[in-house]
């Protein structure tokens, strides 16, 4: 934090929430919704409020909602998936919530798609995912977080309590160490305005991080250029304990395509039947896995990346042509019409499909409640690492895991309000000592570096030798970055780049401290799995300060 009392700076905007949400993604305006009636609640969007993770997802919400399903076997697909390192805690917790929440999403009014096959009894349809041993995934058709999205913003719109801040990108937490206090406690944060590049200072007693995941790090990744794990890297920075961060999901069949950017083939596409296949036509995943297409999917990923190599080809082919066209159309028409655009015909014609970063399965440690090591903070969705994924993720468990615990934190928070201390004196942001830059050049440099080493030597597929040449470059780009920093004006792309390349450093960290290979993490020099599994724990320098006593830090298993 630049910010310090006495400094020679510009007076700035100023606004005081009582909770104070960054991001707007299914998790951010779930909690806004449910804190509305209690409190004043502000929310920023690095974009519009569609900039998330959300509004481009397309499979759907993993849930029991068919009598034939059950708990037990959501929860032990889950356990599965999730290579024997998920908190079974976690997972029954948001197992058990799932129904209520899926009830919740369609009082808000999302239109998931009806069983077309009986119409007359009214229910909804249900699809089946890789992992998932039942139908359980409920969607809207095959644009289930447009649909969410949509509808939690409309809704969100109508409520006086909560002010949406959109364009705004923070910068960083500010937190009782920070302003020489005593105690660790979070009092809101320093926010840039990416229209009128002013810093602004939001005053909050509570702070809320829902700012996805940080897949951006990666060259080839299905997630919009927001995914830049802002949440992450300030919660590191502001003393919060992070871990297995070396669980990357690499979604196994995004569109290949030089104008098909980070577009997502829906997993839906092999639950409903689709081949995966060699340029020759010939199917291989069940020389993988008994499931076949149905494998989880860090199989299905390493697959596909080793019949690439092998092959020596640029991508392989998902074929859903063999189903009648209507069928295709009916239950994937944003693939269907993305593709047809393309000049692919999706009822005639496999797609090209490659591996690309997806989901981040670790983050910042909280408890079932959303609560962070740092008072007043929480941290939700994607940004956090509750112990449900594990060493993977399971498909369609994400959005569940949004609106689950941004229910559980909002009711933690309402709880805790009255008993809120008082907001303190804030500087505000210190420019006095910074100029504008005039070598972007170096942002967009650093960038595409960062973005390629990490996909060459921290992929799909890892060694000590690969993990070891990225340390180097990441370190190298830390201390750069650090200066630019440090001597001009932030700008949305410094931030990013800023947290992106702390992030990463967590990645390798956790990547290089895991001796073994699981789920996600596959490393040539250590190939097999430990009978005892354990989450990789990275703690800050700054951990150590005195928690709030009002507040116990996150459980850290």
């Amino acid at each position: 934090m630049r910010a310090a009392a006495g400094a020679r700076v510009t007076p700035m905007t100023r606004f005081k929430h009582d909770i104070l949400i960054i991001g707007s993604g299914a998790a951010g305006l779930t909690a806004a919704l449910h804190l509305a009636p209690f409190c004043k609640v502000g929310v920023l969007s690095k974009g519009s409020l569609t900039a998330a993770n959300t509004y481009y997802a397309q499979g759907g919400v993993a849930a029991v909602l068919d009598e034939g399903d059950s708990v037990a076997a959501h929860i032990q697909d889950t356990l599965v998936a999730g290579g024997g390192l998920c908190r079974e805690q976690a997972v029954r917790f948001t197992v058990e919530n799932g129904p209520d929440a899926i009830r919740w999403l369609i009082q808000q009014g999302v239109g998931f798609t009806r069983d077309s096959q009986d119409p007359a009894r009214g229910e909804y349809h249900l699809t089946r995912e890789g992992g998932h041993s039942h139908r359980r995934v409920i969607h809207a058709a095959d644009a289930t977080g447009l649909a969410i999205s949509s509808t939690l913003i409309d809704k969100v719109r109508q409520q006086a309590s909560v002010s949406l801040f959109e364009s705004r990108v923070a910068i960083d937490l500010i937190t009782s160490q920070k302003l020489g206090l005593r105690g660790k406690r979070v009092f809101g944060a320093y926010v840039l305005n990416n229209e009128s590049n002013e810093v602004e200072v939001h005053e909050a007693r509570f702070v809320l991080l829902a700012t996805g995941g940080a897949s951006k790090a990666y060259l080839y990744t299905s997630n919009p250029d927001v995914a830049t794990g802002d949440g992450i890297a300030m919660a590191w920075r502001a003393g919060c304990r992070v871990g297995n961060l070396e669980f990357n999901q690499f979604h196994p069949t995004c569109l290949y395509h030089p104008e098909a950017r980070s577009f997502l083939i829906t997993e839906a596409i092999r639950g409903e039947g689709g081949q995966l296949k060699l340029p020759a036509g010939e199917r291989f995943m069940h020389r993988f896995h008994p499931l076949g297409e149905l494998a989880p999917r860090d199989i299905v990923a390493r697959a596909i990346d080793h019949e690439m190599k092998r092959l020596g080809v640029d991508c392989l082919y998902l074929d859903i042509s063999h189903k009648p066209a209507d069928f295709i159309r009916e239950h994937f028409p944003t693939v269907y019409e993305r593709c047809l655009a393309l000049g692919i015909d999706i009822t005639r014609q496999p797609i090209p499909v490659v591996p690309a970063a997806h989901y981040t399965c670790g983050g910042v440690l909280t408890d079932l409640n959303g609560r962070t090591d740092l008072g007043g903070l929480y941290a939700i969705g994607e940004t956090a690492f509750t112990g449900l994924h594990g060493a993977n993720r399971m498909a369609s468990n994400s959005l569940l895991e949004c609106v689950v615990f941004a229910i559980a934190a909002s009711r933690d928070i309402h709880g805790l309000l009255p008993t809120a201390p008082p907001l303190p004196d804030i500087p505000p942001w210190d420019e006095s000592q910074v100029t504008d830059s005039d070598e972007a050049v170096v942002i967009s440099h650093n960038w595409d570096e960062l973005r390629r080493f990490m996909w060459d030597y921290v992929g799909i597929v890892r060694s000590n030798k690969r993990l070891q040449r990225a340390t180097h470059r990441v370190n190298l780009l830390k201390q750069e970055i650090l200066e630019y920093y440090s001597n001009f004006r932030v700008s949305n792309d410094l931030i990013e780049l800023r947290n992106l390349v702390q992030v990463a450093e967590l990645i390798i960290r956790c990547a290089l401290a895991r001796r073994e290979s699981r789920g996600l993490h596959h490393t040539l020099d250590y190939p097999d799995t430990l009978p005892d599994p354990s989450d990789t724990i990275l703690v800050p320098g700054n951990y150590g300060a005195d928690a709030w006593s009002e507040q116990e830090p996150a459980d850290a298993g």
